[in-house]
């Protein structure tokens, strides 16, 4: 096989979100979508990412958290709770490792 025929572009794919938590918070389950492939630069970011250092974290997060338009949902002015971005993240994350 060609490596070619492995690269495309990449899709929105939907996360969601359903454990008990979520859904005894918000009474359903809570959704949102990110690209099921990311660029490299994105991954290197991660890697180099200081964990202490919020701002960092939060700037690649923002990229890869996205409504069902492919636009971001976080902004300075739209945050989640905390409860509910730090599920986010380990979503998002485990989403990158697949």
């Amino acid at each position: 096989m060609k490596l070619k025929d492995i690269a495309t572009e990449p899709k929105l794919v939907k996360i969601v979100l359903d454990d008990n938590e979520v859904i005894e918070q918000f009474g359903d389950s809570l959704e949102f979508w990110t690209w099921d492939r990311q660029p490299i630069t994105n991954f290197i970011k991660l890697a180099n990412i200081d964990n202490n250092n919020m701002e960092q974290v939060m700037d690649i997060v923002r990229k890869l958290v996205l409504d069902d338009d492919g636009s971001e949902i976080l902004t300075e002015k739209s945050v989640l709770p905390n409860k509910i971005m730090m599920i986010v993240i380990q979503k998002v994350v485990e989403g990158l490792g697949k």
